[in-house]
C-alpha cells in the first residue's frame, strides 16, 4: 500500500515501475475509471490503438454480445437436481 504525502505525491513501487517502463522524469496520466483510477504511462498511450482500430474492436465486441443474446439457452439445464424450496429447509432440524 502506498501513502499519499501532504503534497499529494505518491511513490510508484519499483517492481511496477520496472514492469511498465516508468522512469524518473517520465510522465504518467491519471484517468478516472468508475470507482478506480487508471495510471497510464506516457509510452503506453502512444501504443494505444487509433480511432479506427478502437471502433473495429467495439464493433466486434458488439457482434459477440448480440450473438450471445440470440443464442439458444441449451446450456442451462431444466433440472438442477435441487429445488429452490430445499435451500430454505437446509440445515433445519426437522
Amino acid at each position: 500500500m502506498t501513502r499519499v504525502t501532504s503534497k499529494l505525491q505518491v511513490t510508484i513501487p519499483k517492481a511496477i515501475a520496472q514492469r511498465y517502463g516508468i522512469e524518473p522524469g517520465g510522465e504518467i496520466e491519471w484517468l478516472p475509471a468508475g470507482e478506480a483510477i487508471r495510471v497510464v504511462p506516457q509510452a503506453d498511450r502512444q501504443l494505444s490503438p487509433d480511432r479506427a482500430r478502437r471502433l473495429e474492436l467495439f464493433d466486434r465486441a458488439t457482434d459477440r454480445q448480440q450473438a450471445r443474446e440470440v443464442a439458444p439457452r441449451e446450456s442451462i439445464p431444466d433440472d438442477r437436481g435441487w429445488r429452490r424450496e430445499e435451500l430454505y429447509d437446509r440445515g433445519r432440524a426437522g
